[in-house]
């Protein structure tokens, strides 16, 4: 399995909380260097770190490993559908219409 896609995914949220990797580095209790190490995905943290991280950005682990677990795309789906509630109904029932024209052009239909 590649879990390279778990840091890029952590970083993404540390920025969303404006949080400098030397902050969380020092939040979780790691140094800066290896930190940046796990960010850059040359390192996986331990179950005990990246629980630590998850809490530090208040976050679930469900959109970190959404790459890497067999749910990926349910995951996926329900981020998604969380951001699509936030738009207007005209723009939800467009990205509907585009969704549904690639589904109708896709080899499995």
């Amino acid at each position: 399995m590649d879990y390279t896609t778990i840091g890029p995914h952590i970083r993404k949220y540390r920025v969303k909380r404006k949080l400098k990797q030397d902050e969380l580095a020092e939040i979780v209790g790691l140094s800066p260097n290896y930190y940046g190490a796990i960010e850059r995905g040359e390192k996986i943290p331990s179950l005990e770190t990246f629980i630590a991280i998850l809490n530090a950005l208040n976050i679930s682990a469900d959109p970190v490993l959404e790459d890497v677990l067999n749910v990926g795309y349910t995951i996926k789906n329900s981020a998604l559908d969380e951001r699509m509630k936030e738009l207007p109904e005209a723009e939800r029932a467009r990205i509907y219409a585009v969704i549904e024209t690639l589904l109708q052009h896709s080899r499995k239909f």
